[in-house]
């Protein structure tokens, strides 16, 4: 087959650490940050899923593209990942509703991939130095550029990458002769996040992330939601603005993963860039008001500060993710709000997390009857 004698690709690692694969046919370079994600299938999620913008993902699962595409299984309407490594690349694909290769769906969107890597030693380094930036060249640049190229790399921490993925002008989704309304602000939301709300008979309008908190209001929502996204929190000063406008007004509040920082922030609460961040399907997490365990699809770089949210007299610690002890949700004690950290809508097997659209869904539900 044409793939077989496949050019030499290196992925370079911003302390100077090298990896060495092929390419999958696609020539060029590209920079981000390198992080991994431990699932071992939705791998067509993972790359469309906007929160992942600006990093290189490194699969742990052997095998990546042996069930093809569809255009069932995306975030958003692009791949979002910067580059992709893996073990072994499927050119071949057995699925009955796959649409076409998952070669084919990268090349169209030129998206520079690093088979045949030592992942298990790659992940292994990172987890041990750390997420970092790095570079992957399938085009026969010399080590010395790439590595002048890589200096001028942003770095993650205080980058603010929002912008780069969020809608530019409003749009809708759902039914709207639906019962609730709701304003989401869109930080680089998940395609399957509006579907969860709009099943549960929901009409959203969603925003850019730069919108004000009076464009959101003239929607009259029931409810507000602020989305997932990438990057650091801290420099989306509107959304936190956002979320103090939202909080004055008391109406119900739902923050997912970007969204869930935010609220912190704008509650005084810091943020922090994790040393390795969480990325992958089958994070256990606590829930500390049922006591219940949860197994939970998460993807993020940046936590809130926890000692921070025990001490504040407004917030209740929810969620606890099991193996680290990490804040993975809270609810606020005298406000109609609550957040987590990880994504209940990716559903990864298990539903064990849908039941907070429920609980959102009930608090404006309660909020109706209060105001009739």
């Amino acid at each position: 087959m044409k793939y077989n004698n496949r050019p030499q690709a290196i992925l370079l690692l911003k302390d100077g650490t090298i990896f060495y694969g092929k390419s999958i046919g696609i020539e060029g370079t590209t920079f981000g940050e390198v992080a991994f994600n431990t699932g071992t299938t939705g791998y067509q999620e993972i790359f469309t899923d906007p929160s992942y913008f600006g990093q290189i993902m490194v699969t742990t699962n052997a095998h990546i593209g042996n069930y093809g595409v569809n255009n069932e299984d995306v975030e958003s309407n692009s791949v979002k990942i910067s580059g992709l490594v893996c073990k072994n690349f499927s050119f071949n694909y057995s699925r009955d509703n796959a649409s076409e290769s998952l070669f084919e769906y990268l090349e169209k969107q030129k998206l520079i991939v690093i088979s045949d890597v030592d992942t298990r030693a790659l992940v292994s380094y990172i987890r041990d130095n750390g997420a970092m930036n790095a570079i992957i060249s399938t085009d026969g640049t010399s080590v010395e550029v790439l590595k002048e190229k890589l200096k001028n790399a942003p770095e993650m921490n205080g980058l603010e990458l929002a912008s780069k993925v969020s809608t530019k002008e409003p749009y809708f989704f759902g039914n709207d002769t639906a019962i609730y309304k709701i304003a989401a602000l869109d930080l680089g939301i998940k395609t399957n996040i509006l579907r969860n709300l709009a099943n549960r008979n929901c009409y959203i309008k969603v925003f850019p992330f730069n919108a004000s908190f009076e464009e959101l209001k003239s929607f009259n929502p029931d409810g507000y939601f602020l989305s997932n996204g990438p990057g650091d929190p801290e420099p989306l000063l509107n959304a936190q603005q956002v979320a103090k406008d939202i909080l004055l007004e008391d109406r119900p509040l739902f923050g997912i993963c970007l969204g869930h920082q935010v609220i912190a922030l704008a509650n005084g609460i810091s943020t922090y860039k994790m040393f390795n961040g969480h990325r992958g399907i089958n994070h256990p997490v606590k829930n500390l008001v049922t006591g219940k365990g949860e197994i939970t699809s998460q993807n993020h770089g940046f936590a809130v500060v926890k000692e921070e949210l025990e001490n504040h007299p407004e917030f209740e610690l929810t969620h606890e993710h099991l193996n680290d002890g990490t804040v993975a949700g809270m609810k606020m004690k005298n406000k109609n709000c609550f957040s987590v950290q990880y994504h209940p809508e990716a559903s990864p097997g298990p539903h064990d997390s849908t039941y907070l659209f429920d609980q959102f869904i009930e608090n404006m539900k309660k909020q109706k009857i209060q105001e009739a």
